[in-house]
């Protein structure tokens, strides 16, 4: 922009004043802005005017304009939801909230012990708790989500064990799976373990099949996408291990109240999504993945994240927390890393830890069965409705099932809007991702959901399928 155009003063930009403009431009030396972007060849520069709105310089105004474009989505407090398939609806408790919104965890990014206030001791916590729930000595700070957490986990059992493929289940969530391709790259190939259309437990003689030397690591998630509980885990991480591979589980942790640790049914590394501890769904966001494995030089040297370790200081009992083994880490290496970590969500981490100390074990387990025996009432009536196959597969389900509508008549489309009508978000269409099961959506259940709830489904459901 010239210095002789015309120019507005945002009143949330501070930079925008034109006097602050032209100082900060006489301060480098430059004459007019274009001149900035001089190394940009003249044929990638875009000649005309952007048309775009003009400025909303009143605070009212803009706040009337951003709520207008929030309503026209329709939220989980308005509408009843049974979507799940990787962010989840729990019940978050006020106390979550309370702390992760204190200012300094609030306003803290990464920093140092000095500047973030206890955070890392907060992250510590979270560390600790998220270990003895999974049965891990080893946690990691938060990663960005639990697809990134599951690709680095199979990249360490890649560097562990010098071998360049991993072996995924068919049930996995397919955009968790095009991460891994993307992830990946060329380093690590990814081979395809098949299921029982039956059960939809692994196929272990497909297993037996495609494992062999080359093979780093099986991965297999318990609870499953689909949401049948894996019963042969302690079979595949026995498999895993007689190949010299590696066994990774991913695990919703909402379900270790009631499920045995992955450590305790052969587990090297663990991985999942601490979303439904204390975090609430957000939009593209509240997501919070997490790393686990035992406390051996060999894995926690394979750790792209941070970990916070605690020290004794100088003064006696008390305690200081800080990175450990930093210079394993991109931040140190740099273009020499194996792995690189990005953005973590510390916050999340946080709210995490405050729901797992507040509900403690019996808390957790008390979680568990209510999810269980709601799940389970929930496919009994829906089961019950002609043209309705609930569950789909004859596994024991935790907090998500499939549900099979292909005597129905109708698409999975065209029930979810029939089911937007009723003021009810029904289940994820995965007739594309799965086409072998046909059509059919994958419903979930949790806590949150009453008797009353489930039974208003039902209702809707009838009604749509008339």
């Amino acid at each position: 922009m010239a210095r002789t155009r015309r120019q507005v003063a945002h009143p949330y930009i501070p930079n925008s004043v034109a006097k602050t403009k032209e100082e900060m431009l006489d301060e480098i030396g430059v004459s007019d802005v274009s001149e900035l972007f001089s190394g940009i060849p003249n044929e990638l520069r875009f000649k005309g005017v952007l048309n775009l709105p003009k400025p909303l310089l009143s605070e009212y105004i803009l706040r009337r304009h951003v709520e207008g474009l929030l309503s026209k989505n329709k939220s989980c407090k308005e509408y009843l939801n049974f979507l799940g398939a990787g962010c989840w609806q729990h019940y978050v408790p006020a106390v979550c909230d309370e702390i992760s919104s204190r200012a300094e965890f609030l306003t803290a990014y990464v920093g140092d012990t000095y500047s973030d206030l206890g955070k890392y001791q907060a992250l510590f916590e979270f560390q600790s708790m998220m270990g003895e729930l999974v049965g891990m000595d080893v946690v990691s700070a938060p990663t960005y989500d639990w697809a990134s957490a599951c690709s680095s986990s199979l990249l360490m059992a890649a560097r562990i064990t010098g071998r360049s493929q991993v072996l995924i289940p068919r049930v996995v969530n397919p955009e968790k799976l095009w991460h891994m391709r993307n992830f990946f790259r060329s380093t690590v190939d990814i081979e395809v373990v098949e299921y029982d259309h039956e059960t939809g437990q692994l196929d272990l003689e497909d297993l037996e099949k495609k494992i062999s030397s080359k093979t780093a690591a099986v991965y297999f998630e318990n609870p499953s996408y689909l949401g049948f509980i894996e019963t042969h885990a302690a079979e595949i991480s026995r498999i895993a291990h007689a190949h010299g591979a590696l066994s990774v589980v991913g695990v919703d942790p909402t379900s270790l109240g009631i499920l045995a640790p992955p450590s305790e049914y052969g587990a090297d590394i663990v991985c999942g999504e601490a979303q439904p501890l204390g975090v609430h769904m957000n939009y593209g966001g509240g997501l919070c993945g997490f790393i686990a494995s035992r406390d051996e030089e060999q894995y926690v040297a394979e750790y792209p994240t941070f970990l916070i370790s605690i020290a004794p200081t100088r003064r006696a009992g008390e305690f200081g927390f800080g990175w450990c083994t930093h210079e394993r880490t991109s931040f140190y290496k740099r273009e020499r890393a194996t792995d690189f970590t990005g953005t973590t969500q510390c916050l999340w981490g946080i709210s995490a830890a405050v729901y797992l100390a507040l509900l403690g074990p019996q808390g957790l387990r008390d979680l568990g069965e209510s999810i269980m025996e709601r799940s389970h009432y929930a496919m009994k009536v829906i089961s019950e409705i002609d043209g309705v196959k609930a569950p789909m597969f004859s596994s024991v389900v935790f907090k998500e099932f499939v549900v099979n509508f292909d005597a129905a008549g109708k698409s999975v489309r065209d029930i979810n809007k029939g089911l937007l009508r009723h003021k009810i978000h029904g289940g994820k269409d995965i007739t594309r991702e799965f086409p072998e099961l046909g059509n059919s959506a994958l419903y979930c259940v949790t806590e949150i959901h009453t008797k009353e709830d489930i039974d208003r489904l039902a209702s809707a459901l009838k009604e749509v399928l008339k």
